[in-house]
């Protein structure tokens, strides 16, 4: 970390030589601009936006006609705001059936299929509740009924979604251990942690099915079931019972979608500083208090509307370089908007000077914020780095967390965002971020959270930033042979 700050502190005497210009249009982003788009963008009607969804690309519709009016230019595909593209979504049937001695277990009534599969099976249970694998023996042909234990690492309690972390966790532990005992189904009855996440976790991330670019090959192994703790007395007393499934997965194609918009440059403007954000968050899920709509207001309503003002700024004042502005889709399904945008960008990869992304920048304590891809192995481009750090000091002034960049952090923030998609492809690529609070991923994520001075500041910060790199007279440095790993 030293080491890294070191070279930070040095590039920040040599970019001063190389920035010409002081951001001129930091008067052109406007909090009550925020507000209001964050208002609309965050509420209600929008129904969480959920990628995938009609309601994502309705708010897509929403930010490129916001992009028009702001004078942003369509870059796109086929001179349009849109660039589509597909998701392949791979999920359980509703039409699939369970039963158990002939009752039926109602699917998605605290019953789950933890990955879709198309499999009929029909054999006896056998019950082993806590017992390990090597103590069971086999259980060839069977119905393997077990509790779920903790996972061999439990979070630690200061995550995020630590009940979700847990549950995934414990489920994919417990079912690859009892998979060795070679049964026809595996059944895992929630624990007490488990059980509190049957909303979230089932209907979210199991109902939901997977989200992917390419098609996803079959699972291998038995198919795996997760039901609720209710159902344990009704399991464990069926021994020798025959459980009966008939399980079918259903494929689609569904359309998603990246916003593209762009504020041409002055003398090079065939060079881009891109600013980066997602459009979804998840949708309508279920309730916590009685609210079901997922509104998304910090995660990441708070940078869609950052890149508007910023769009503003440079349509009043260009950069010598171009300004290009992706809102992502389908971030919140695996980052993949960004995936297919570093895969097909609508300008030359190699024309992308540098990303500048955001996610959630309009929360917790005023004066704090922090920065990602600042120290190794995240860093590809300290000179960036550099420039984002001279912005803060001349402008925002900040106190700039690093830690959460630290390969150390629980959190694995960096790699929860859109920038990485360009790093890994060689791009220079930073991260702002107010980072996590209560309300993440919850449906108190509302628009009325926001601190709209703290986001007017966060937004000057990233327009101050692109406008060193749009004005620079050479394009930042990338870290010779870098590479990202996990």
């Amino acid at each position: 970390m030293r080491r890294a700050l070191a070279v930070v502190t040095l590039l920040l005497a040599a970019s001063a030589c190389s920035v010409q210009e002081a951001p001129p249009a930091v008067e052109a982003i406007h909090e009550a601009d925020l507000r209001a788009d964050l208002m609309t963008l965050a509420a209600d009607t929008m129904r969480g936006r959920e990628a995938g969804t009609r309601d994502e690309l309705r708010a897509a519709a929403w930010l490129a006609q916001r992009a028009a009016a702001a004078g942003l230019e369509p870059a796109g595909d086929d001179g349009t705001f849109f660039q589509f593209w597909p998701i392949q979504r791979t999920r359980v049937s509703a039409t699939s059936t369970f039963s158990l001695g002939g009752a039926p277990l109602p699917y998605l009534d605290g019953v789950f299929v933890v990955q879709p599969v198309d499999a009929d099976v029909s054999a006896p249970v056998r019950w082993i509740g806590s017992a390990a694998p090597g103590a069971a023996g086999s259980a060839a042909g069977a119905v393997l009924v077990a509790d779920l234990l903790p996972p061999p690492t439990v979070p630690d309690d200061s995550v995020s979604l630590w009940g979700y972390r847990y549950t995934l966790g414990a489920i994919r532990a417990r079912a690859r251990a009892l998979t060795a005992m070679r049964p026809a189904a595996i059944v895992l009855v929630a624990d007490s942690v488990a059980e509190q996440q049957i909303g979230f976790v089932g209907m979210r991330s199991f109902a939901r099915g997977q989200y992917t670019l390419e098609p996803p090959d079959a699972p291998d192994g038995p198919p795996i079931l997760w039901v609720s703790r209710r159902y344990r007395d009704r399991l464990r007393a069926a021994g020798g019972r025959r459980f009966t499934a008939h399980i079918r997965a259903e494929r689609f194609t569904y359309p998603s979608v990246n916003v593209v918009a762009r504020a041409p440059g002055r003398d090079l403007r065939g060079e881009y500083v891109l600013f980066s954000g997602h459009t979804d968050h998840d949708g309508i899920i279920v309730p916590v208090d009685g609210d079901s709509i997922w509104n998304g207001a910090d995660d990441n309503g708070s940078v869609d509307v950052a890149l508007l003002a910023i769009g503003r700024a440079f349509v009043q004042r260009p950069g010598r370089r171009s300004a290009l502005f992706v809102w992502h889709g389908a971030e919140e399904k695996g980052l993949l908007g960004s995936r297919w945008f570093a895969a097909h960008p609508t300008v030359p990869l190699d024309s992308i000077v540098a990303v500048l992304n955001g996610d959630m920048i309009g929360r917790n304590a005023p004066g704090q914020a922090a920065l990602l891809g600042v120290q190794p192995p995240h860093v590809n481009s300290p000179e960036l780095v550099a420039w984002a750090l001279e912005a803060n000091d001349d402008l925002t002034h900040f106190t700039v967390d690093t830690l959460w960049d630290r390969p150390s952090h629980p959190e694995g923030w960096y790699f929860r965002s859109d920038h990485a998609s360009y790093a890994r492809v060689g791009v220079p690529s930073i991260f702002f971020s107010t980072l996590l609070h209560p309300d993440y991923h919850t449906p108190r994520d509302g628009p009325d959270q926001i601190d709209y001075p703290k986001l007017t500041r966060m937004t000057q910060w990233m327009y101050a930033t692109g406008w060193r790199v749009a004005t620079a007279d050479h394009r930042p440095a990338v870290v010779e042979g870098f590479k990202l790993e996990r």
